[in-house]
């Protein structure tokens, strides 16, 4: 068959994300000429109702910005403010901060492979339909889930949205005698953990390859969650970093005229933060059992250089991260004495803090300006959405280019016989669960069905206000 004239395919609603998004490609002459990733959702203004707040309640309004990763928020907010006021807080605290984010990882990360992804690869429409094929697996991921929510309830107060983080610290710290059954319920999941990363490992995944520069935090001796420095791996090996105060003169945010979020370049590049990221820039720090687990996923030895850029295989990662969190959690419960305060305090100073956590979906960055009453005047919150759409999109592109030179009757990529395609290596899986039916539809002369209309804002913003985020 040849491609002749022009063609538009629009998927009107992208399932299984988070947040409400669109794909938009122009196909000319058998040529991908526009790939656009139309995030419609309203904006939401962050940044500008956080202005004229103070300084304790960044932590607890930005947790609203994601209810999958509301810890990313409330540890990167609590970075920047004590950051800002020169306070850094004990070892016992940053261990605790530290086991809840390790909850966190382990009930989201667990969420998007069994929930998200795994539908993709097996056929199914939805986590519903995975269900009635792959029941046992499906129970694996939501006791694996549970898990991370029993952690986050008792360190955060509550599994989503915790309440118990504060500036400076958590308003109370657990027992040991508390942190006891947690211990032996990980301790039980640790072995869904390891059938998890078997089961990911034998999924078909398409051959593909990011081209984009990664970029996620590092720390010295551990793999970084919940602090480090950014740092940069180039698609041709090179590697660097930067210290956090300048993150927002490497990392430019744009607005494009096609989407309520954000776009971003690092140094002017197209760039990735998320799983795949961290994998390459701090995999050998990874825990020996999770060493393991990677190279039994087929990942390879980051000790010596394994690198993975298949974004379809970001799900591999994620799994051996799952891993990760629970052996970490044990080390850091077998070591934990409370400490003799859950809070350092934290009186308010003029000045600007910087702070960054690795989100389970890529590094988060915030930055906050305070007056001397300790009042916010200004707040720049970058999470992973903003920095992986031009990478997700460039994707997007290429992947549909290929697939049209190689089969015009399947205009994209179909493991398993169903239409597939994903950039969740990004921030969010772009799983186009109806690309099928619209890509029929045009052929057949009908319009798919299109986002409800009123849901689209314009594109313009308003003075100290800033278009749409997604979450972490």
């Amino acid at each position: 068959m040849t491609h002749r004239g022009s063609r538009v395919l629009h998927v009107g609603s992208l399932s299984r994300v988070e947040g409400e998004g669109a794909l938009h490609l122009r196909v000319k002459d058998g040529t991908v000429e526009d790939a656009r990733l139309q995030i419609y959702e309203p904006p939401r203004f962050f940044e500008a109702f956080l202005r004229g707040r103070a300084y304790t309640e960044p932590p607890d309004i930005t947790a609203r910005v994601c209810g999958i990763c509301p810890v990313a928020y409330q540890m990167s907010a609590c970075q920047a403010i004590e950051d800002a006021c020169g306070i850094t807080v004990p070892p016992p605290i940053r261990n605790l901060r530290r086991l809840l984010y390790c909850g966190e990882w382990i009930e989201s990360q667990a969420l998007h492979i069994y929930l998200l992804h795994a539908p993709d690869f097996l056929g199914c429409d939805s986590a519903i339909g995975l269900a009635r094929t792959h029941r046992d697996a499906v129970e694996r991921g939501l006791r694996l889930k549970q898990t991370g929510n029993a952690l986050l309830e008792l360190l955060g107060g509550r599994a989503i949205h915790p309440v118990n983080v504060r500036v400076g610290g958590f308003h109370r710290a657990p027992t040991r005698s508390e942190l006891r059954p947690l211990a032996e319920q990980l301790r039980r999941v640790a072995d869904d953990a390891w059938e998890t990363v078997r089961w990911v490992a034998g999924f078909d995944f398409p051959d593909a390859a990011v081209d984009a520069d990664f970029l996620a935090l590092a720390a010295p001796e551990t793999y970084a969650i919940e602090s480090g420095t950014p740092t940069v791996l180039r698609i041709d090996g090179a590697r660097g970093g930067f210290i956090l105060s300048s993150f927002l003169d490497h990392v430019r945010e744009e607005q494009v005229p096609h989407s309520t979020a954000l776009h971003s370049r690092l140094d002017g590049r197209r760039h990735l933060t998320g799983s795949l990221a961290r994998f390459a820039i701090s995999g050998s720090r990874l825990s020996p059992v999770a060493l393991r687990a990677a190279r039994e996923a087929g990942l390879g030895d980051p000790a010596d250089g394994a690198v993975c850029r298949n974004p379809y295989r970001s799900i591999l990662v994620r799994a051996v991260e799952v891993v990760y969190a629970i052996d970490e959690a044990l080390r850091i419960i077998d070591a934990y004495e409370p400490p003799p305060r859950p809070y350092v305090d934290v009186p308010p100073v003029a000045g600007t803090g910087h702070g960054a956590t690795e989100a389970p979906r890529g590094l988060l960055y915030h930055r906050y300006q305070l007056d001397g009453d300790g009042i916010v005047t200004d707040a720049r919150p970058v999470p992973p959405t903003a920095q992986n759409q031009g990478a997700i999109e460039h994707d997007l592109l290429r992947i549909a280019q290929t697939a049209i030179v190689n089969d015009d009757a399947a205009p994209f990529p179909r493991p398993h016989g169903r239409p597939h395609l994903t950039s969740r290596g990004g921030h969010h899986a772009r799983q186009l669960a109806r690309r099928e039916r619209c890509h029929d539809a045009h052929r057949r002369g009908r319009r798919p069905r299109r986002p409800v209309q009123g849901h689209r804002q314009a594109h313009g913003t308003v003075e100290g206000q800033r278009p749409a985020r997604g979450g972490g």
